[in-house]
């Protein structure tokens, strides 16, 4: 498994704007081949928005990095100071503590 974290904020868009096109893009998403899961993350104190994307392997990740629905989500003009990090999984101590899915 890997783990890919975005954060963002967002730009000339309300928060409600926002989350009705997460709303639209979810069903996308679900049907990306080798996401795992896709967790949609806010926190409007500090205006700060993105998700943490649960990947079969890094290679399905890096894959996804080259679709249309990538570059629309990383050219949207909405976003500003996109930032991502990406993590291999240890899978071992995450079974201890229910990690898995």
């Amino acid at each position: 498994m890997h783990v890919q974290i975005i954060n963002f904020r967002l730009d000339g868009v309300s928060e409600a704007e926002y989350v009705a096109l997460c709303d639209d893009l979810a069903r996308a998403y679900a049907e990306v081949p080798g996401l795992n899961r896709k967790v949609w993350i806010a926190n409007p104190d500090t205006g700060t928005y993105g998700g943490v994307c649960f990947w079969r392997d890094r290679k399905a990740m890096e894959e996804f990095a080259t679709t249309d629905l990538f570059a629309s989500v990383a050219n949207h003009p909405n976003l500003a100071d996109i930032e991502v990090s990406d993590f291999a999984v240890l899978e071992a101590p995450m079974r201890v503590t229910r990690g898995e899915f």
